[in-house]
């Protein structure tokens, strides 16, 4: 029996069981199998690459990776943003590749890439599903790209992203799982757990045969994040989504779509801008300014960084020998008291902060 014969099996077997205490154990038994089936359609071990993939080298200051189903717009939408020119085409699979295009915007270079649309079971392999969603895993950011007419492909897509190990719009979950030689499994929170009983933890943990260690729970986390934090393998990635053909519908059906959400029409532009500042702001960028010895900061070309970036960040981003040879740095701006105030390379960086680095 092959791996989604297996995990069609254990699907159905979860819906025909109704969750209550008698069944918890078994319940997170199966999510646990489920979960190791499909790591194995994630990551296969002992296969072949057939040669044929959509790995585009990453450039510029993030990369932002657009989703959707056949023929919504992204190939339009790519060239609205960038100055790559993707084919247009008005019928299905038009992207057979993917385009990377470069939209710059507030003195960021952002890499934006066109991929193959999906369909349903993208995740098990469907229609080259796994090397699209492959590489939507490594962006910074997700486009999720809906046609107007058909609002309800955001669940197909949001479930094949979930079923490959994209969280979208979520951080890890704060679950502490520390390994040991004897011991047994000790389960200790420091919130109120009301999603996982610790009878769930135990058949999870055994499932994954964790037979010794100490699990420390630091947020009312769920069955599903336990695994993930298992499993270990899980992206992060912050999402848009963006509805295309806005000026297909009547003016009626706009309002079923949530506030969140952005309205456009990529064939005339409508949005265009909404569209960009959204992707500046969801990849939390921010702009540093360096500095040389007896010199002015150079105002006109900033370094663009993430929210958070620390000094040893920056100065892996200037040059991979400067963090080694590092003394220290001078800062002026918002995130130290005093103008040129001298900082290690755990200091967080903000937005227009100048820096001057001193090395030994």
């Amino acid at each position: 029996m092959g791996i989604q014969e297996k995990i069609r099996e254990i699907d159905e077997e979860m819906h025909r069981t109704q969750k209550n205490k008698a069944t918890e154990f078994h319940l997170g038994v199966l999510k646990a199998k489920m979960a190791k089936l499909r790591h194995e359609l994630i990551s296969p071990s002992g296969t072949k690459s057939s040669g044929q993939t959509f790995d585009v080298k990453k450039s510029g200051d993030a990369t932002v990776a657009i989703i959707g189903l056949p023929s919504v717009g992204k190939s339009t939408l790519l060239t609205r943003l960038t100055n790559a020119k993707s084919e247009v085409a008005a019928y299905d699979f038009t992207t057979l590749k993917c385009i990377p295009g470069m939209m710059e915007y507030r003195n960021a270079r952002i890499q934006v890439l066109d991929l193959p649309g999906i369909i349903e079971g993208a995740k098990d392999g469907k229609g080259r599903g796994r090397e699209v969603i492959a590489v939507a895993r490594g962006a910074d950011l997700i486009l999720i790209l809906l046609d107007a007419a058909a609002p309800k492909q955001i669940g197909v897509i949001e479930r094949e992203l979930y079923g490959f190990g994209i969280r979208l719009n979520s951080v890890r979950p704060d679950i502490i799982i520390k390994k040991k030689e004897y011991g047994g499994i000790t389960i200790n929170s420091t919130v109120k757990r009301t999603n996982i009983s610790d009878r769930e933890v135990m058949a999870i943990l055994n499932e994954y045969k964790l037979h010794n260690a100490d699990v420390v729970f630091r947020v009312n986390a769920t069955v599903d994040e336990l695994i993930d934090i298992l499993e270990g393998n899980r992206n992060y990635v912050p999402a848009i989504v963006v509805v295309n053909k806005i000026d297909t519908i009547p003016l009626s059906m706009k309002s079923q779509f949530p506030p969140n959400y952005i309205l456009i029409s990529a064939e005339s532009g409508l949005g265009i801008e909404q569209i960009r500042e959204a992707i500046y702001r969801g990849l939390r960028l921010i702009r540093i300014y360096t500095r040389r010895r007896g010199e002015k900061a150079d105002l006109e070309e900033p370094l663009m960084m993430r929210t958070g970036s620390t000094v040893a960040e920056v100065c892996a981003h200037l040059h991979r020998d400067l963090k080694k040879n590092f003394r220290y740095a001078l800062i002026t701006g918002k995130s130290v008291k005093h103008a040129k105030q001298r900082v290690g390379l755990s200091h967080i960086v903000v937005e227009g902060d100048v820096i001057y680095i001193v090395k030994k």
